[in-house]
């Protein structure tokens, strides 16, 4: 598949542009300028300009004045930068395919910010500068997925956006050499063990918030007998005194009273997979399950359905469209990779048609699209993902809306990414056309602040 970029078309006069001045972390103060600029989703202002100082959206408005030491872009539109939920930019082999991943399994950890630099410079070209990864692709359960750029040579500090933004886990997912995936035996287990987790998590978030009131109880008490044997110290000392006279008057040994408190409350034994599952029970992280066949999907909003605090995100969704009702009462996010059928997966039934984004978004169901999460390559593909949905029945807009700000909304980094304003990550697309249209055109990139694709590179 080839990304809708169309770059290598655009020229610009570098002579035209102002020498930039460089911060510490490598980020450039820019001056942005567009004929239209696309605040959020449904909110644009015409004849603006962005002011980008120190990685970060400095200022936005129409009355702007361009600092000096501040480098000047321009193009017909400018928005916010493209995030794939469901990539595998940046993660290496050993970590994307390991089968042995459990709910502990931190994916940040298997990042590999050297590889495929050819690939990132793609993606970005493309428009997209953040993407979801998850180790364990071929696991049933994948452990903790992070939110990552996808600009090569950052620090660290900027390369990582959200070290812990989803828990993943899979119904039915086929293991390697499996053309057809799980017997209809092992998807019921998978379903019983996705809501086991669950409820393991739950109830271990019950036994650890136990504890701390047991606790809080057993200092109460401590204290107040300390505050108790301190008034009567005096009193103490003297029968103290006297008992221990009469015991050497007697010929006796002394013995001394010792006060017997109550036994320290015991904390539940600490366990790294179950204290994941609590955080993902008590709604603290966001829990991607994969799931195709409607009888798995309506298995499991029927198994979470008391886990009110449960952040879902139905992954996949094939057959998502027949439990559209539920979904969109929950308000259960469905994640979906909206490809021809063979590109994703070896078995059709797991593959979701076309159509599917469109329809369930008229049906009310919150959507994400990415790119499939098994190529590292895919990720430069999102417009194309995103362009053959809306050629399939998605509104653009909404098409857009899911691709920025309703990405950072599901991974916890709205107050990062997503839109354009002041205080945010400078992730910016300077653009020669509408969002996700052939003609987009995609001009200039900005990532952390930094200018990472500009005419000519």
């Amino acid at each position: 598949m080839r990304a809708l970029t169309g770059w290598f078309q655009l020229g610009l006069c570098a002579a035209s542009l102002a020498a930039p001045a460089i911060a510490a972390d490598g980020s450039t103060s820019l001056f942005i300028q567009g004929k239209r600029i696309i605040l959020r989703p449904g909110e644009e202002i015409q004849d603006g300009a962005i002011l980008v100082r120190d990685g970060r959206i400095a200022a936005v408005g129409r009355d702007l004045r361009q600092p000096e030491d501040a480098k000047r872009i321009e193009g017909a539109v400018v928005c916010a930068a493209y995030i794939d939920a469901w990539g595998a930019l940046g993660l290496g082999q050993d970590s994307l395919r390991d089968p042995t991943t459990s709910a502990a399994t931190r994916t940040v950890d298997g990042l590999d910010p050297w590889a495929d630099e050819h690939l990132r410079r793609e993606t970005l070209r493309a428009g997209v500068t953040v993407v979801r990864v998850q180790a364990g692709a071929d696991a049933r359960v994948g452990g903790i997925g992070a939110l990552v750029r996808v600009a090569p040579d950052l620090p660290a500090g900027d390369a990582v956006v959200q070290p812990a933004c989803s828990l993943s886990m899979s119904i039915g997912q086929a293991a390697p050499g499996e053309a057809e995936g799980r017997d209809p035996f092992e998807r019921i287990a998978d379903l019983d063990r996705v809501v086991s987790a669950v409820e393991t998590g739950k109830n271990y978030l019950i036994a650890r918030t136990e504890h701390r009131y047991e606790l809080e109880e057993w200092e109460k008490k401590i204290a107040e007998k300390e505050t108790e044997l301190d008034k009567d110290a005096k009193k103490a000392k003297k029968d103290r005194e006297k008992e221990q006279k009469e015991a050497e008057e007697k010929g006796k040994p002394f013995q001394e009273k010792k006060y017997k408190e109550d036994k320290r409350p015991q904390p539940p034994r600490y366990d790294e997979d179950s204290e994941i599952l609590g955080r993902v029970a008590d709604g603290a992280i966001p829990f991607f399950v994969q799931a195709n066949r409607s009888s798995e999907i309506r298995g499991l909003l029927t198994g979470t359905a008391e886990h009110d605090r449960l952040r879902l995100v139905v992954v996949g969704g094939a057959e998502a469209l027949a439990c559209s009702r539920m979904l969109a009462e929950r308000r259960i996010p469905v994640l979906l990779a909206p490809v021809p059928r063979g590109r994703l997966g070896s078995n059709e039934e797991e593959t979701a048609p076309l159509s599917l984004a469109g329809d369930l978004a008229r049906a009310g169901v919150p959507l994400l699209l990415g790119t499939g999460g098994e190529d590292a390559g895919a990720s430069r593909d999102l417009p194309l993902v995103a362009a053959l949905a809306i050629g399939n029945g998605l509104e653009r807009s909404k098409a857009f809306e899911i691709v920025t700000l309703g990405a950072a909304r599901a991974f916890d980094a709205s107050d990062r990414l997503g839109s354009l304003e002041v205080g945010k990550a400078a992730e910016i697309l300077v653009l020669e056309g509408d969002p996700l249209t052939a003609g987009a055109g995609v001009r200039y990139v900005v990532s952390a602040g930094r200018l990472v694709v500009e005419p000519g590179n």
